[in-house]
């Protein structure tokens, strides 16, 4: 591993240094607090006008530290949106908030057209990552009420466990015990290049796409976001799913994109262990979660693991093939308590290696979410170089899971240098920390709380 540095030596001279980690958290706080909305939290007041699933989930951890209520509601109104089937959608619309704001939206989705959807609630028809069974065990945690907080776990059970038998029952479309997902959006890195050699052989039929605009144009520098040609893709195949009435079944049977990663499987996996904790706090029966944990965990070794590469990879789930690209997906399976030994030291060398880790610039942070030496890295392009506080936190939490904790404080400081040097951004680059897309950004600040508060710096 590179020598640390100081990540604060150039700081950005538009943006306040915070003095410390008191600062930085009370600044962190006050983002949040401009994106509530009353009952939940925007991603951000600009590009992002609605709650966001995972997003809700990486928000409510963050507040479980000082706002148990609002931490609880968080959550609660998310599920409002679940589908009967027990789908939780990536989007659950503002009512209040005008149609054409973003892009897609409800007139877009139209998810009446599925026949569990929700009625009075517009939401999309695609999923995120299911992190939510871990951000209710960590509410209930740190809880202040606990019998508040045991209510709380008591109410959202069952739609965790409805969410979670969704994954297991209308996802697993090869049987081998992984989730597959039908849209790049629904990993919540929706440009990466680990999506490529599916994309890339995806052909739009002439007409097919209606006309529309790009509202994500309108508030960030096009060259920072996904191409048009990439864009064109993702509004192709929410179409096609919508073609459907959102019926699973006939979708994986025609779909062109069913990808089985080690981002959402791993998530799925961990939360999955949540639930079991859940289940055993309420009196439930934690031994199916604890199996359909297993399960996960056998899968993504037999599956995902690539000896030769010494990572995880995206599968088709359809033809088999392997994505060929190192991305920061290939370290999520470190959220899996009982990850081999020997698999975690190789994870950690391809951190720690020039691929993860700009060691040949004097000022650097990490971890960049696609390979360095990679041909199409970009460090300004939407999940195909820049840092995110998010996928950092979920390897951060990974490493210090298996008692990394050198190299899990690395990536730890480098969430707070980030933020000290450019603010709460959305993303950032990895060789001068300048941050990118949206400012005041939620889960950037809710997922510093949990970073600074759960180990905080030394003095």
């Amino acid at each position: 591993m590179a020598e640390t540095i100081d990540h604060r030596a150039s700081a950005c001279p538009c943006r306040p240094t915070f003095t410390g980690p008191d600062q930085l958290l009370a600044a962190a706080r006050v983002v949040l607090d401009r994106n509530w909305l009353g009952s939940s939290t925007v991603p951000s007041r600009s590009l992002y006008p609605h709650q966001w699933n995972w997003d809700s989930a990486f928000i409510a951890i963050g507040r479980s530290w000082h706002e148990q209520s609002r931490a609880q509601q968080e959550l609660e109104v998310l599920f409002d949106g679940q589908w009967s089937n027990g789908m939780l959608p990536h989007i659950v619309f503002d009512p209040d908030t005008p149609d054409d704001a973003y892009f897609p939206g409800p007139r877009f989705w139209q998810s009446e057209r599925a026949a569990g959807c929700p009625p009075q609630r517009a939401t999309s028809g695609i999923t995120q990552p299911p992190l939510h069974a871990r951000a209710a065990l960590e509410i209930y945690q740190r809880a202040v009420d606990e019998p508040e907080a045991r209510s709380f776990l008591e109410r959202l059970y069952p739609k965790l466990v409805a969410q979670h038998e969704y994954l297991a029952g209308c996802r697993d479309v090869t049987g081998n015990g992984l989730v597959a997902i039908v849209h790049p959006w629904e990993s919540g890195l929706d440009n990466s290049p680990a999506f490529d050699h599916v994309l890339d052989d995806l052909v739009i039929p002439d007409g097919a796409l209606p006309s529309y605009e790009r509202r994500d144009l309108v508030h960030a520098d096009p060259t920072h976001r996904p191409t048009d040609d990439a864009y064109e893709r993702f509004v192709y195949l929410a179409l096609a799913y919508r073609e459907v009435d959102y019926d699973d079944a006939v979708l994986i049977d025609r779909s062109p994109f069913l990808l089985e990663g080690p981002l959402f499987n791993a998530i799925y996996l961990w939360s999955t262990h949540a639930l079991a904790e859940i289940a055993g706090i309420i009196g439930g029966d934690p031994r199916p979660h604890r199996a359909a944990a297993r399960r996960a965990h056998d899968a993504m070794l037999a599956e995902l693991w690539s000896d030769e590469a010494g990572r995880f990879v995206a599968r088709d789930a359809r033809t088999g093939d392997r994505d060929p690209n190192a991305t920061i997906i290939s370290f999520m399976p470190l959220l899996d308590p009982e990850l081999p030994p020997d698999i975690v030291d190789r994870l950690v060398g391809l951190l720690e290696s020039p691929c993860f880790h700009p060691s040949h610039t004097e000022e650097h942070y990490i971890i960049s979410s696609f390979d360095l030496d990679a041909d199409g890295f970009d460090p300004q392009r939407y999940w195909r170089g820049p840092v995110w506080l998010n996928t950092n936190w979920l390897v951060w939490r990974g490493l210090r899971q298996h008692g990394r904790h050198d190299v899990a404080d690395e990536v730890g400081d480098s969430m707070a240098a980030l933020v000290d040097r450019s603010g709460f951004s959305e993303y950032f680059s990895p060789f001068d920390g300048a941050g990118y897309g949206s400012d005041d950004f939620s889960w950037s600040a809710a997922l510093l709380i949990d970073r600074l508060l759960r180990e905080p710096p030394a003095a």
